[in-house]
């Protein structure tokens, strides 16, 4: 059974930090490209950061570039996501992703998803 589970997320202020972890099962977390998604009241869910299978290509959204670092730990099938210097407008649910593109066959999890309050 595939499982993404999140967690870490909170309330915390502005200017404070989170780091938000994601446990993968069920499946071969090294084949799979990782990112955490956001989505927050009355929005689109967007794409926060991704990072690829073998950790060598990362992206970030431009809001949260130079803020927020996306990492892998392949021994424990783990994603991370550090969150510095949170504004209230990182406030949102976010979700962790597992994608790979397979012989034209697109395979994409969703964990249940973590919220996160950036407010004084």
């Amino acid at each position: 059974q595939v499982q993404l589970v999140e967690s870490g997320g909170g309330l915390v202020q502005p200017g404070g930090s989170l780091r938000l972890s994601c446990v993968a099962s069920g499946f071969t977390f090294s084949m799979y490209a990782m990112s955490w998604y956001r989505q927050a009241p009355g929005k689109e869910r967007e794409l926060v950061a991704a990072i690829t299978s073998g950790g060598g290509v990362i992206n970030y959204a431009d809001s949260v570039k130079g803020r927020f670092t996306i990492s892998r730990g392949s021994a424990k099938k783990t994603v991370f996501l550090q969150m510095n210097s949170l504004e209230p407008e990182d406030t949102a649910v976010y979700y962790c992703n597992a994608n790979r593109l397979a012989s034209g066959t697109r395979y994409r999890y969703w964990g249940q998803g973590t919220q996160v309050t950036v407010s004084s």
